[in-house]
């Protein structure tokens, strides 16, 4: 077999990873667990596992949008901690004005991160990174460092809730991967998006609103970070700004990446967001109901970055 064949082979099989590895991936570990895990094929348990994969997949939706563009949001946790912040200081005038203000919150953040990206041409990592510290300490400051218990019935039904035996927050961040999917791919934002990902100059002579979708994508990814920190917070019956998306840009950001996403930009990969998001709970899992420490999950997170990111490098080389 010639060099040339074997390097077209090489390509093709780096080609087919980045494209399917992550459901192949989702469906080894299922068929694992089924075999080798305990009462893994319990409804209850496969709706624990939806109902934590559900902020994460929205964090990562975001993500994915602002990597699209060649960015990156490491805000997002933070973003989740100020809106938990927020909530029980809103919630007496009810459900709705807490979320409203949560997600408000989220939407100037985004603005902000944006505008030193797009405007002042400071690097995506610089400028989120700031808001990643910046944004965790207002959180406690706002909640006196203080976990609140939440006793609304109406907003912890976000985080409990069901409906027709579907959870809610499964059910809104389907929602959103829909609503995500159909802007990449059917809309003049979605095709706008993808050319400034993947060659920002060219976009701008060409007269596209380059400021604006730069913009407009960390304006939606601090939005989605928001409404995850709604919904955990539900979840958790409790405010809790010190825990609350601690560690989720990690996660959004192996989401994003696994699910064949590269972080060049020029390219979302929504679905596969999505099940990245999954991939990346089973792991967790499995590793904990192994007798794993959650510490373990990290490391192997870390691991599955760096060998995604390698496929796309190799890929992008071809």
């Amino acid at each position: 077999m010639s060099s040339a064949t074997l390097t077209r082979d090489r390509a093709n099989v780096t080609a087919w990873l980045q494209n399917y590895g992550v459901y192949l991936a989702v469906v080894v570990l299922l068929l694992f667990n089924v075999f080798f895990t305990e009462n893994f094929l319990s409804a209850a348990n496969f709706r624990t596992q939806l109902v934590q994969a559900a902020p994460v997949c929205i964090v990562a939706l975001g993500m994915a949008l602002v990597i699209g563009t060649e960015g990156i949001d490491l805000s997002v946790g933070s973003v989740m901690s100020i809106s938990a912040a927020l909530i029980p200081l809103y919630l007496g005038a009810g459900p709705a004005m807490a979320i409203v203000v949560a997600v408000i919150a989220g939407i100037v953040s985004g603005l902000f991160s944006g505008y030193l990206v797009a405007y002042l041409g400071i690097q995506p990592i610089i400028a989120t990174l700031a808001l990643l510290v910046g944004l965790r300490g207002l959180a406690l400051v706002i909640a006196h460092g203080q976990l609140v218990q939440l006793h609304n019935q109406d907003f912890l039904a976000l985080g409990t809730g069901d409906f027709l035996g579907v959870p809610i927050m499964v059910i809104v961040a389907g929602v959103l991967a829909v609503l995500a999917g159909l802007v990449v791919q059917r809309t003049t934002f979605g095709r706008h998006l993808v050319a400034v990902g993947g060659n920002r100059a060219a976009s701008t002579l060409a007269g596209l609103p380059v400021k604006r979708v730069l913009v407009s994508v960390y304006v939606i990814s601090g939005a989605l970070a928001a409404v995850a920190g709604v919904l955990a917070t539900s979840r958790l019956a409790a405010s809790d700004p010190s825990d609350v998306g601690l560690l989720m840009e990690l996660s959004a950001i192996t989401a994003v990446v696994v699910g064949g996403t590269p972080l060049t930009g020029g390219r979302v990969r929504v679905l596969g967001t999505v099940f990245g998001a999954l991939l990346m709970q089973l792991v967790q899992a499995t590793l904990i109901k192994h007798n794993l420490p959650d510490s373990t999950a990290q490391m192997v997170q870390a691991a599955i970055i760096v060998v995604a990111v390698y496929v796309a490098r190799e890929r992008s080389s071809k």
